[in-house]
């Protein structure tokens, strides 16, 4: 969040962002205050009937009352009950657009734009703090615009009976009212900004244990993570205790205040009465009254507690949604190209902010249908960065990549997206079925083309296997299949998504050998296949691997180093020059 905004910032583009449902929320905050009111009437209504009813008057003389009590009674209820519904159903309506937007925006900066938030930490954003907002429109605005509308009403109506309680009653009010949530307010300052950082500390542990746990237990780190949850655990538990103490330093300093006005009201009163100023029927109103008023104040010191903590919730949700995206998509995006796909790369700079060099410099690519292209060199060469480019994951500075001819930087990233695919190392598996997963790439894929892109990653036989079919749940994160069989899932999603140009980053990574090499070669073999040779609708594949296997199949190798191509050639070419993609080749082999 930028300073210069100051610390109101967040709260203030809350409200704007709330606009839509300024009515209902108006709407709400009248209710709430016809509420109070009626409560105030109802006792002042009430202590006036006792009153009269003790000198046996006739029942014509206290029939109004009688109904003004059972009027302010059934007031008093439905006017709280209709403020409880308008106002959360306008709260919730805000909420949803602000969880909308959060998770937009995090769309856009997945998956190399958000480095330094851990995922637990932007599950409590998403969550808890997006939660926290709607105490803003119903714990913090509608208290104090109902305290000061009510409770000045309240105070002239109390003037009106007797100058001096009126006098008093304000005076309690103004302290109950101002003085006192200040006071709450700067001791929940510091607990409150603690608060939502330990609670994201907490989460992010909590999801770490669970994510982790097969890790943990093998390497026997599990009660060193439990320590750590447990003391993440232990501080929120402090700091919430720090925020229960400031919250009952301020509920009783209200009672304070409201016990004050109330004798006072009671003393002035008994001397208004024996002095023949004011009808003795007045006074239990004017030592009751008070009690009832201060409903307005009470809650105000917990709400400017609360008000701390949503400024906190309120700028780590605006945080994310400031967050710069890696790309900035085009004002006006060009319409794709018509088939056949080509990507050409030409000259291609790339460098990260602070970075020392370029992740790549000079690079020159093509891809055109039918076209299957490796990237090989060791870690931090600039594979995977080369991947986020074509994809616009990235935004590359010198040099062009274009894609039929068009400038992909004047593209939208969705639509580039639906032409060039992307097979990761490290590829989702939902908590779902089979097929659900499978549907992911083309949701109306018929049963047969499901079975036929299981079939082409060799998948088939073993989901047909298994007792319920595609309708097996294959667990979160597809913990109930192997790593191969994962790999293959994401292949098989991508194959049936039918992108004319396929990236393969690291498609073998985390298996063993044998399969990662198997894995590589089958796909090779089924994209080839897939189509008529030297027809426009066969993929262009860019294999990014650390291994050689099967690369003597691909039409070209290049070696990257440092960001730069070292080498390129077919792979026969490449061993006979005898240079870093020999070497490679030797030490891979034995």
């Amino acid at each position: 969040m930028n300073d210069e905004h100051g610390p109101q910032a967040p709260l203030l583009r809350t409200l704007m962002i709330a606009r839509p449902a300024a009515g209902r929320l108006a709407l709400a905050t009248l209710l709430g205050g016809a509420a109070v009111a009626a409560a105030i009437g109802l006792i002042a209504t009430s202590a006036w009937l006792i009153s009269r009813s003790a000198q046996h008057p006739q029942e014509s003389a206290i029939a109004v009352a009688i109904v003004g009590v059972q009027f302010f009674a059934l007031s008093r209820g439905l006017c709280r009950y209709a403020e409880r519904l308008v106002g959360h159903d306008a709260a919730f309506r805000v909420l949803s657009d602000i969880r909308v937007g959060v998770y937009e925006r995090l769309e856009r900066l997945a998956p190399l734009g958000l480095p330094a938030y851990r995922s637990g930490d932007l599950l409590t954003r998403l969550v808890h703090d997006v939660d926290a907002l709607q105490d803003l429109l119903l714990r913090v605005v509608p208290p104090f615009a109902i305290a000061l509308t009510v409770g000045a009403a309240t105070v002239a109506v109390v003037f009106a009976m007797l100058p001096a309680a009126g006098l008093i009653l304000l005076a309690a009010l103004l302290l109950a009212g101002t003085l006192v949530p200040w006071l709450t307010g700067r001791l929940a300052a510091q607990g409150e900004a603690r608060q939502a950082a330990a609670r994201a500390q907490l989460t992010g542990s909590v999801v770490d244990l669970i994510e982790g746990a097969p890790e943990l237990i093998v390497n026997g780190a599990v009660p060193e993570q439990l320590r750590r949850t447990l003391a993440a655990d232990t501080a929120l538990t402090h700091i919430a205790r720090a925020t229960a103490r400031t919250a009952g330093v301020g509920q009783g300093l209200t009672s304070l205040c409201c016990g004050l006005a109330m004798w006072g009201g009671l003393a002035v009163g008994v001397v208004a009465v024996h002095d023949g100023h004011v009808n003795g029927v007045l006074l239990a109103g004017l030592a009751l009254i008070p009690l009832v008023a201060f409903e307005l104040v009470t809650g105000l010191p917990v709400a400017t507690q609360t008000l701390q903590r949503v400024r906190r919730s309120a700028a780590r949700v605006f945080e994310v949604i400031d967050t710069p995206a890696p790309v900035t998509e085009p004002a006006r995006p060009l319409a794709l190209p018509e088939a056949p796909y080509a990507l050409r790369v030409r000259n291609l700079r790339v460098s990260y902010p602070g970075a020392a060099r370029p992740a790549l410099e000079g690079v020159d690519l093509d891809l055109s249908p039918g076209r299957r292209v490796a990237i090989v060199g060791p870690s931090g060469a600039g594979k995977s960065t080369l991947a986020g480019v074509l994809l616009r994951f990235l935004p590359y500075g010198d040099g062009s990549v274009k894609l039929g001819g068009v400038e992909i930087a004047q593209l939208d990233g969705d639509e580039l997206r639906m032409v060039v695919g992307l097979v990761s190392q490290d590829a989702h598996i939902f908590d779902s079925t089979l097929e659900e997963n499978l549907r992911l790439a083309r949701r109306q894929a018929s049963a047969q083309e499901l079975s036929a892109a299981l079939a082409q990653v060799r998948l088939l036989d073993w989901a047909q296997g298994l007792p319920a079919g595609l309708g097996t749940e294959v667990g979160e994160r597809g913990v109930r299949m192997s790593g191969g069989q994962r790999q293959r899932l994401a292949l098989a999603r991508a194959l049936l998504a039918g992108f004319p140009v396929l990236v393969l980053d690291e498609p073998g990574e985390h298996l063993d050998t044998q399969t990662a090499d198997a894995i590589v070669a089958d796909l090779l073999a089924v994209t080839r296949a897939h189509a008529p040779a030297g027809s426009s609708r066969e993929h262009a594949i860019l294999l990014i691997t650390h291994r050689l296997a099967g690369l003597q199949e691909l039409d070209e190798v290049l070696v990257l180093d440092r960001g730069r191509v070292v080498e390129r050639g077919t792979h026969d070419e490449l061993l006979g020059r005898g240079g870093r993609y020999a070497g490679l080749w030797r030490r891979e082999n034995g």
